[in-house]
């Protein structure tokens, strides 16, 4: 699963390319399973308030998390929510997307999305059945 939160659009269209399951993030949104989270970054490099409060009470299931952002806001800024997600909840920073990204940042996500929730998810099947 991938859960997003999109402000200008941005992430949503990065969404719309990824052709994965997703979710929008709401205010009441809990997803019980591994996910990938998609999220800007808010004003001056902070996690947008939705983010945080979506992490609080889902943040065990992420596996990883992208961010879009853009360089303009400077090097120090630039998907500084991001880092603070990985190091918060100790997870990797799958990619930094300026803006709405190139095809070479969707794959780059799709390709951990296929190693870190699918392949695991197979493979919890396979145990399942074996038993």
């Amino acid at each position: 699963m991938i859960a997003y939160a999109s402000r200008t659009g941005n992430v949503r269209y990065i969404v719309s390319q990824l052709q994965l399951p997703s979710v929008e993030i709401g205010e009441d949104t809990l997803i019980e399973e591994p996910f990938v989270l998609l999220t800007y970054t808010d004003g001056l490099g902070d996690v947008p308030p939705i983010v945080r409060r979506f992490m609080d009470k889902n943040g065990e299931f992420c596996r990883g998390v992208a961010v879009s952002g853009n360089r303009n806001f400077g090097h120090h800024n630039y998907g500084k929510a991001g880092d603070t997600l990985a190091a918060q909840w100790n997870i990797p920073l799958v990619r930094k997307i300026e803006l709405r990204g190139f095809p070479s940042d969707y794959e780059v996500i799709r390709q951990f999305y296929q190693e870190q929730i699918k392949e695991r998810r197979a493979d919890q099947h396979e145990i399942v059945f074996a038993t």
